[in-house]
């Protein structure tokens, strides 16, 4: 008899485009959630936790008219002739989907804010994952620019909340109904949409490949440095022209670039409503305190979604770090969003105004790593040591000691055999303080107290004053346990 084969073995590692996030990582981000949060919540808006699978048909703003809708979106039919569910792509559709369900029971407008992971099925790369966090405030059923005015404000108070300070951010602020007025001053009307798409597409492309090139994809195309090579949108040159004009519109302050657009707007009625949008949105935020310090009019702000129907807005990092080859760079965009009046109408079939603004979490994390501001590492919890397994009740009580202190603390629960094994799991848990107690010091009422943060600063080439001063481990009466590891960590 043939011998059977074993199944092979699974891989330990997760799909592609998924990643694990370990304890420090986990509560980085939750720190900043909740500062974030805390943010939102200051300024009036409500949490909505809604489920993270959708139907299809909620999410159908982003799918194409195929037989398996799965572009864009982790899908799949519930049974042979059954509802197709997908994984939410945004926050935002959600939102749209249970205002338009509960719209006789919630407030009018509903301000709400709303954190949690999304799942895109898009091809993974650096930094870019099949998974991520999102947090987002809208407020849904007020067609006032003061509505968004106030969430350009709120973002501004978020970032700096986490710790981005005024200087190293910028929120660029535009207008769709400029841009639209802007083609049609350009001769391109509503039902050019090829080539309107690949104007706007070309625009937002600004930051990266900068005026020439974008000239380049508003007339013929260009070809990149592989050789690949984009198409354009055709326009003649006045028309590129025009276009070129209003993205390179900006001035030195919000009243001289509102200038300079009513100017190449002209008379066009959808241009002349957006500048004044934007004019009374900068009038309501320097009134709040917000200026162009934190706050610029730049005609260049497209965003990428095509349900964007007036103000839209983007946060900038403006603070330099280093790419892989060591370059200095701008980190660039880190959250964005805008004015949406047409999503709910999709389920109610009325017109619902809304704004509102999505913060990328991972992203945002990112930077400030890159800025030195987070390390993404945090310590771990004082570890008791166990030297004679008898007394672990003792054990516990020192640990429990700690705890009702408000230190985090645990016992360790390995083999005690090896202490030197003990520490090494210390160091591995990064935690800051051992303390030890074998039978002398019960004898004497002590313990020992090791400060392993001095330990490995010693180790680092600390000063011979600093490890005098502060020895690396020391003996205590066990009452004054509690004050003299606070004593460590405050330090």
């Amino acid at each position: 008899m043939a011998k059977q084969k074993r199944p092979p073995r699974p891989k330990a590692e997760p799909p592609r485009g998924f990643r694990d996030h370990f304890g420090s990582e986990v509560a980085e981000r939750s720190a900043m959630l909740d500062a974030v949060a805390g943010v939102y919540h200051l300024n009036g808006f409500e949490a909505l936790e809604s489920p993270a699978v959708e139907t299809v048909e909620a999410l159908g703003s982003f799918l194409p008219d195929v037989d398996r809708p799965n572009d864009g979106v982790f899908a799949w039919q519930v049974d042979e002739d059954g509802d197709w569910l997908a994984l939410r792509y945004d926050l935002t559709a959600p939102l749209a989907r249970v205002f338009a369900q509960h719209r006789n029971e919630l407030p009018a407008p509903y301000r709400r804010f709303a954190i949690g992971p999304v799942w895109r099925n898009e091809k993974p790369g650096p930094g870019r994952f099949r998974q991520f966090y999102q947090c987002d405030a809208d407020t849904v059923g007020s067609p006032s620019i003061a509505a968004d005015a106030e969430i350009c404000m709120v973002l501004s108070d978020a970032l700096e909340a986490v710790g981005i300070p005024r200087g190293d951010y910028v929120i660029r602020l535009n207008n769709r109904k400029v841009l639209n007025g802007v083609l049609d001053v350009a001769g391109l009307s509503g039902e050019a949409a090829r080539e309107r798409g690949i104007v706007l597409r070309s625009i937002d492309k600004l930051d990266r490949l900068g005026p020439e090139s974008v000239r380049s994809l508003l007339g013929e195309g260009r070809t990149d440095e592989s050789g690949d090579f984009a198409e354009g949108a055709g326009l003649a040159d006045s028309q590129a022209g025009t276009v070129m004009e209003f993205i390179e519109a900006r001035r030195g302050d919000n009243a001289a670039t509102l200038e300079r657009l009513s100017e190449i707007i002209g008379d066009n009625a959808t241009g002349k409503a957006g500048v004044a949008e934007l004019r009374g949105m900068a009038e309501l935020m320097e009134a709040g305190g917000y200026g162009p310090d934190r706050v610029v009019i730049d005609p260049s702000v497209v965003r990428g979604l095509g349900y964007y129907t007036g103000p839209v807005y983007e946060a900038d990092l403006t603070f330099e770090i280093r790419d892989e080859k060591g370059r200095p760079q701008q980190f660039g965009s880190v959250a964005g969003g805008g004015r949406y009046d047409d999503l709910v109408k999709r389920f109610t079939g009325q017109e619902v105004p809304a704004t509102g603004i999505s913060i990328g979490v991972d992203r945002l994390l990112a930077a400030l790593r890159a800025k030195g501001r987070s390390s993404g590492e945090s310590a771990g919890p004082v570890v008791v040591t166990v030297m004679d397994r008898d007394r672990m009740g003792a054990y516990q009580a020192m640990a429990s000691t700690l705890r009702k202190a408000g230190i985090r603390a645990e016992v360790y629960l390995g083999n005690p055999r090896n202490f030197g094994n003990q520490l090494k799991y210390a160091d591995r848990r990064r935690s800051p303080v051992a303390i030890i107690q074998g039978s002398n010091e019960v004898a004497r009422g002590v313990v020992q107290v090791k400060d392993l943060a001095l330990g490995a600063r010693i180790a680092e080439g600390a000063s011979l004053k600093e490890w005098r001063d502060q020895p690396a481990q020391f003996e205590c009466p066990i009452g004054d346990l509690v004050s003299r590891v606070r004593e460590i960590l405050d330090r």
